[in-house]
């Protein structure tokens, strides 16, 4: 017998509760396809990509990149860069790209902006057709995870000497360009622990859209498990049909039921990542705070629940 599927549109400003609560009971259901075989983790992907492990794999190493995730709606890259390290000035003419700070300090040289020193907890992002520049200050390396639309292209200035690109020559070009506007409320920078310290957000659970985009997104979702209802071991969850999701663990822990894989504890500096139609029912963990930041590919994402089975 077909099993009656729940789609539910989720709103940033209720995640926290979708995740502690499941869907409304109000909404008319519908039917939504589900694949009979489970959705097959592809490398670079995987479930749970360990901080831990990243740093063990490229002991000694004093720069060092490794991409997490290589999908057809996003790109992100774990980078650690020593002291000094720079990243010339680029842009990328359709996509905005975001970094998130874990350690050290980068300073960030974007066009039409105020030089930006971005810390731990940092969000910076860039949009289309924005010149930037990277700088790791201080005597610390820096780690942070880069973060991208798929199969963004990267252009540069007329006055900086473009790397080798096998089976591609440099042409110098125009295009009209005109940097990308900070709207729909992106800000070039904000930082976690201040965000979490304003009076609406200070002790309790919150969710902030930190990166909006008609390709993109990343979520704020902070809070307490101490503030969430009593767990439920067989929770599922949702799944979303249309692509897949993924989260850096920016602090305490986060607790994963993720279908086909089982329980995962995701520790600070952690990368998770689910395939589309692949329930998960992700939520905070240990005495907090924690938080994870939250991307995929929409902007409002269909949040799928089963009706058959919602445990």
């Amino acid at each position: 017998m077909r099993a009656a599927l729940l789609v539910v549109v989720a709103a940033c400003g209720w995640l926290t509760r979708v995740e502690a609560q499941g869907p409304p009971r109000t909404e008319e259901p519908s039917w939504a396809p589900k694949p009979l075989r489970p959705v097959p983790y592809t490398p670079p992907h995987k479930p749970h990509t360990k901080l831990a492990e990243l740093k063990a794999r490229h002991a000694g190493e004093k720069n060092w990149r490794e991409v997490v995730v290589d999908d057809d709606h996003l790109q992100a890259h774990y980078v650690h860069a020593a002291p000094g390290t720079k990243v010339s000035r680029r842009f990328h003419p359709d996509t905005r790209a975001w970094w998130i700070v874990m350690d050290g300090a980068v300073r960030f040289d974007i066009e039409g902006q105020a030089p930006v020193v971005a810390r731990k907890g940092s969000i910076v992002q860039v949009p289309m057709q924005t010149i930037y520049a990277l700088e790791t200050l201080g005597d610390q390396p820096a780690l942070y995870l880069e973060v991208g639309i798929a199969k963004a292209k990267t252009f540069y200035p007329r006055d900086v000497e473009p790397p080798q690109l096998p089976g591609f020559t440099w042409l110098s070009v125009v295009l009209n360009r005109k940097p990308g506007p900070y709207d729909r409320g992106n800000q070039p920078h904000l930082n976690l622990y201040e965000l979490a310290e304003r009076p609406e957000y200070k002790g309790r659970n919150f969710t902030h859209r930190a990166v909006h985009d008609d390709r993109a997104v990343a979520n704020i979702i902070y809070g307490y498990e101490k503030l969430l209802p009593p767990l439920d071991p067989n929770h599922r969850g949702h799944y979303h049909p249309e692509c897949a999701e993924f989260w850096l663990v920016m602090a305490g822990q986060i607790r994963y039921p993720i279908e086909n894989v089982g329980v995962i504890i995701a520790e600070e500096g952690d990368v998770v990542y689910v395939p589309p139609f692949t329930f998960h029912a992700p939520r905070f963990h240990g005495p907090g705070p924690s938080c994870r930041l939250a991307m995929n590919g929409y902007p409002n994402i269909a949040h799928v629940y089963d009706l058959a089975r919602p445990h």
